[in-house]
């Protein structure tokens, strides 16, 4: 059948074949004839701005007049530019008006027809609206907003690679978390940037997760600045694959955990370092104690062990203060650490103690001995070296105690229980000196601490302490008084003398509430003597020990008893020995002086075998010095004892107190010390101590020996 159409109507039914077409993608088309003017806009096109139809007779200049008047000037250059530039389209975005008034964002798009001259002569198009487009767009943006003010918020960053892991993408603060600029990453894998905690080996294992495309999390990169600020970064990371499944790179996030870090670090310094001198504390050297042991043990070599004290720091600390003492223990510390190697330990475990442990020494016996030896010398020479606390010089010296280990060794509390005995022996041998520890120091040390839970036993209720009495007897050996002495009747261990017990009572503390008993049941004694008119004379002398007299409430405490057994308080005499005035003299005349004001006598034992001198007699409130046994013993043989029995004697004269010499045991001792004019006496001559049940017989009156 022969095609009937023509003409229009076969152009009609062509625009609309292609009308149903663009339907589908959301395209209205137009068409416009440049040479006749004619202008087709599509159903379509009408709709788009809300118009049933062509409700505008279409002419030229209509599609013009729906454009937003700030798009007209910027749509007629680009029209005028492509018609004259000789190109086949037109293409423009624009804002059109709706029916309703709003505008419509819409792609304008046109192929441009010319003739054999390159005239435009025909434009056919469409426009497309963009509103769903600009709300995606919109949505995205406002996405990407949010995201990027989370991660300015934050301290996380954003990262891309490409498949050679090379950064290519990077968002947030990537210079707060490594201290490297966004430029200096681009191009750049993550180890060709300094690093300085993660070495080859590291790298590598993290180059074969990336390798086989796993995923990796909180790998932790610490990276120095240009400057001196350190940087740590945690990043995680995923691979990324395209539609192909090809790997194509990675992405993920890194994070800012500097902070974090420094706490990790602050709290780790805190738990294992000492406040002080920076040197590690008791937690760390017992953590690199037990190292040292297994390593010399798997090497068969041997390590040592070294305990240092400062001798006599508390005097220091006393005297200029304890911020003075920590400027000591400071360059005290430091010169420690400069007399060791660097895989030696340095620790302070507090007060004026630090110990050293030094490894890998010989795996001979004696020769490690010879090592820990020559450095223990080294550091006594070098902690002998003047010290400049705050503008002045001061000198110090260490007692050190050092004990080896090996493979056989005993557990880490016993060695330093074994270099601590050792550094209290270099102290009894006259401090500023080292000794090694031995197994008979270790006999010792389990007789002492068991020694030690027997007497705190034995306080508990004093049933085991008793007081014996030893005479004082006048020129006529006549009782003038007595001196109580304590001893311990233990009942595994029987009659336990002082010098047996009192010692470890000092080191440990004891000796206060043994004193105060002492003193309790001298008051008592005093009380009961003071009932009889042949006994209400009599004085007690009472030893006192420095630890003792340190204490805050030594005075209120004498003097409570004094009160409570309503004792004259002349009648109680305390001894004191000269090792009392090594330290704080100034604090214990203030409290000589207020015992001495309410009537208590002093004496200084064993004058003349300590510290006391000619300036300190003069400060004392003494009334009686006792010349010493030591002295007495020899004083018919000897004739410096004879001339320091005879010095004792004068100087007591000349200062007016009384002397007593102790020690006495034959006829002849007393006749001589009788002749230089020492008329006081207490010896065996005249009564051994006993129990007070004993004593009453020596209170029957003596004539005189001539």
């Amino acid at each position: 059948m022969e095609n009937t159409l023509a003409g229009p109507q076969q152009q009609k039914l062509s625009h609309e074949r292609w009308e149903l077409i663009l339907r589908g993608v959301d395209a209205a088309p137009w068409d416009w004839d440049l040479l006749t003017g004619e202008v087709y806009l599509s159903p379509t096109w009408w709709n788009m701005l809300g118009y049933v139809n062509a409700e505008l007779p279409a002419t030229s200049g209509l599609m013009a007049s729906f454009f937003h008047p700030e798009d007209a000037a910027a749509i007629d250059h680009t029209f005028t530019t492509a018609l004259q530039g000789g190109g086949e389209t037109w293409r423009t975005e624009c804002r059109m008006r709706h029916k309703q008034g709003h505008y419509v964002p819409v792609l304008l798009q046109a192929y441009i027809q010319r003739n054999t001259q390159g005239q435009a002569i025909r434009l056919s198009g469409t426009n497309t609206d963009q509103t769903e487009r600009e709300k995606s767009e919109a949505t995205l943006r406002e996405s990407e907003a949010r995201f990027r003010a989370l991660t300015e918020l934050s301290s996380d960053w954003y990262w891309e690679q490409d498949e050679h892991f090379r950064f290519t993408v990077l968002g947030g603060k990537v210079y707060n978390s490594t201290g490297f600029t966004m430029d200096q990453h681009l191009g750049k894998t993550r180890w060709e940037i300094p690093c300085l905690n993660l070495g080859e080996a590291d790298w590598e294992a993290h180059r074969k997760i990336l390798n086989a495309h796993a995923a990796f999390r909180d790998l932790e990169i610490r990276r120095p600045d240009t400057g001196t600020t350190v940087h740590w970064a945690s990043v995680s990371g995923s691979p990324m694959f395209d539609a192909d499944g090809q790997f194509c790179g990675y992405h993920g996030i890194g994070r800012d955990i500097s902070i974090q870090k420094q706490a990790d670090e602050e709290i780790h310094r805190l738990a294992f370092y000492d406040a002080l001198t920076g040197l590690p504390n008791r937690r760390l050297l017992l953590e690199q104690l037990k190292r040292a042991l297994h390593t010399n043990a798997r090497h068969h070599r041997h390590g040592a062990l070294l305990f240092i004290d400062l001798d006599n720091f508390k005097t220091l600390n006393d005297t200029l203060g304890h911020d003075v003492g920590d400027l000591l223990l400071q360059q005290v510390g430091q010169r420690l650490s400069d007399c060791v190697r660097e895989a030696d330990t340095v620790a302070r475990l507090g007060g004026d103690e630090f110990v050293l442990v030094l490894e890998d020494l010989e795996s001979d016996r004696h020769a490690a001995a010879l090592q820990a030896d020559s450095v223990g010398k080294k550091i006594l020479a070098n902690l002998n070296e003047p010290y400049d606390l705050v503008g002045r010089e001061h000198h110090s010296s260490p007692s050190m105690g050092i004990t080896l280990f090996d493979a056989h060794s005993s557990s880490v509390d016993d060695l330093l229980k074994q270099a601590d005995l050792a550094m209290y022996q270099a102290k009894a041998a006259g401090r500023n000196t080292l000794r090694f520890f031995d197994v008979s120091m270790q006999t010792e040390l389990e007789s002492w601490v068991a020694m030690e839970f027997d007497l705190r036993d034995g306080l508990q209720g004093g049933e085991e302490l008793v007081l014996f009495f030893q005479p004082t007897v006048g020129a006529q050996g006549q009782i003038t008084g007595a001196e109580a002495l304590v001893r311990w009747l233990q009942p595994t261990r029987g009659l336990v003398m002082p010098e047996n017990f009192i010692a470890l009572a000092e080191s440990t503390g004891l000796i206060v509430p043994l004193g105060r008993w002492v003193m309790n049941m001298a008051c008592e004694q005093l009380a009961t003597w003071a009932q009889s008119p042949t006994t209400a004379h009599l004085s007690l002398a009472v030893n006192v020990s420095a630890r003792e007299l340190r204490e805050p409430g030594f005075v209120p405490g004498v003097l409570k008893f004094l009160q409570l057994w309503k004792v004259p308080p002349n009648l109680l005499r305390i001894e004191l020995t000269e090792s009392v005035l090594a330290h704080r003299v100034d604090d214990i005349v203030g409290k000589m002086n207020e015992l001495k004001a309410h009537g208590v006598g002093f004496s200084l034992d064993d004058f003349g075998t300590g510290y006391s001198s000619l300036s300190y007699l003069k400060q004392l409130p003494l009334d009686l010095l006792k010349i010493d046994r030591s002295f007495v013993r020899d004083v018919l043989n000897d004739p410096n004892d004879a001339a320091i029995a005879r010095t004792i004697v004068a100087l007591g004269t000349t200062l007016g107190l009384s002397v007593v010499a102790e020690g006495v045991e034959t006829q002849a001792q007393r006749d001589f010390l009788a002749s230089i004019g020492c008329f006081a006496y207490q010896g065996f001559l005249f009564g051994s101590p006993v129990p007070i049940e004993e004593f009453g017989r020596f209170l029957a009156p003596r004539g005189d020996a001539h």
